[in-house]
């Protein structure tokens, strides 16, 4: 029989890490190949600008509350099965979307799938904070994250090949065509499911989690383990630093995320295959910036930075680089709006590994999940507020330059909020009485 020891040395925490990759990657895939077929879609279906702004509405508040619930439920029945079955949730709801034969079905369809997603996050930064030291935790979560990018490119790409194929595929008369599109990403996350429980348990627990390991990731002190209820949760700064910064910037990756489709259709008239080639761009260099940003703040901590500065000082850099996408919808070249629209998307994802990373440098791992899940339905809420302003604006016929513009300033006054409300990035006390 097999030895059941653990091995001499491991490094098996990054064996999960690429797991929460391809669980993001595969999250992002569902989410976003509605957004690519939409331009195409809406021809077929004959959806107004408004109402495909208010799907995405409608998707990111059924996301906001699944961020709220599964959250909190992941802290309560632990991740190896609540990671398992808000994946399933979202993968069945991904392959629905192939049965949809109105409009009003496209508005349940996305809702459904909103309320499935929002497990991801919540779920993914609790096993971040369950597998790596403190001084991993921002590189483990950019590298896991970065498939959020690798989504972004895949999706086109692999819609501009697939659809061609799945148009001259018929089951029973009828073409599968885009349909199909919905079905593929569903069996990729059940494929996912399937490994998740064969691969996952916690780190003291692993068979193949070497003691060193083992002392590398239980190196920060240990935790008390008193119960802290959610009225208590939202009487933290801590806990308001991290949703006003999720609130005041998600907003726009999200913007990215459906709404670069739309932007590139109507202002440069760019079919799918024509905007195959500008989207990828935007999500490779975004992959890019994830990456490096959980490595910038890692690195100032290893030269000897405090945790606040490091974090802070990696947040003002990505906030300046994001400032010039306000211009993105002046240009007459689509070229240079991809170029504007990728540097924000990248140093937006440097700046959502390190704001994640917050709850943990804040937070006791047994609270994480539920801070997590807050701050995420808050981002998800302000993404909700901005796709109906969207909405209205485009039914007014106007261009999106304001949203641009909102989304160049917003990161230097989310980082001014965050810095007021925790000027020292102190640990919350969630034993004694809030301050």
């Amino acid at each position: 029989m097999p030895s059941t020891s653990a091995p001499a040395t491991s490094r098996y925490r990054w064996i999960i890490c690429l797991m929460l990759f391809w669980v993001t990657t595969a999250n992002y895939i569902d989410r976003s190949v509605f957004g690519n077929l939409a331009p195409e879609l809406q021809k077929h279906f004959g959806w107004t600008d408004s109402q495909y702004w208010y799907m995405t509405m409608c998707f990111n508040a059924a996301y906001a509350l699944s961020l709220l619930l599964v959250g909190r439920l992941i802290d309560v029945i632990g991740l190896r099965w609540g990671f398992a079955i808000a994946c399933a949730f979202w993968g069945l709801a991904s392959m629905g979307h192939a049965l949809v034969t109105t409009v009003t079905g496209f508005f349940i369809a996305r809702i459904m799938l909103g309320f499935g997603e929002g497990g991801n996050f919540p779920a993914a930064i609790k096993t971040v904070a369950e597998w790596f030291p403190k001084r991993e935790r921002a590189l483990a979560t950019g590298l896991f994250n970065s498939g959020s990018n690798i989504g972004g490119i895949v999706v086109p790409i692999a819609l501009g090949a697939l659809i061609p194929i799945l148009n001259k595929v018929t089951v029973g008369g009828h073409v599968i065509g885009w349909r199909g599109a919905f079905l593929i990403t569903g069996f990729i996350d059940l494929a996912w499911i399937a490994v998740w429980l064969a691969v996952y348990k916690k780190p003291a627990d692993h068979p193949r989690v070497s003691a060193a390991e083992l002392a590398l990731i239980n190196s920060e002190p240990p935790e008390a383990t008193v119960k802290v209820p959610w009225s208590k949760l939202v009487t933290y700064r801590q806990t308001w630093a991290f949703v006003v910064g999720k609130t005041m910037t998600d907003c726009f990756w999200w913007f990215y995320l459906v709404g670069s489709p739309a932007f590139f259709s109507e202002r440069f008239g760019l079919d799918l295959k024509g905007r195959t080639v500008p989207i990828a761009t935007i999500y490779v260099l975004a992959s890019v910036g994830s990456i490096a940003g959980g490595w910038l703040s890692g690195y100032f901590m290893k030269i000897g930075w405090s945790t606040n500065k490091a974090r802070k000082i990696t947040l003002l850099i990505c906030a300046a680089l994001v400032f010039p996408v306000a211009f993105a919808s002046f240009s007459d070249n689509p070229w240079m709006a991809v170029g504007l629209m990728a540097v924000a998307a990248s140093a937006h994802q440097a700046w959502s590994a390190n704001l994640f990373s917050l709850t943990s440098d804040m937070f006791p791992r047994r609270m994480v999940a539920s801070v997590t899940g807050l701050g995420g339905m808050a981002g998800s809420l302000g993404g909700t507020a901005l796709f109906a302003i969207t909405g209205y604006i485009k039914g007014q016929g106007y261009s999106y330059t304001p949203i641009f513009v909102a989304a160049g300033v917003s990161y230097l006054l989310a980082l001014l909020f965050i810095q007021l409300l925790v000027p020292k990035m102190e640990t919350a006390n969630v034993d004694l009485p809030p301050a």
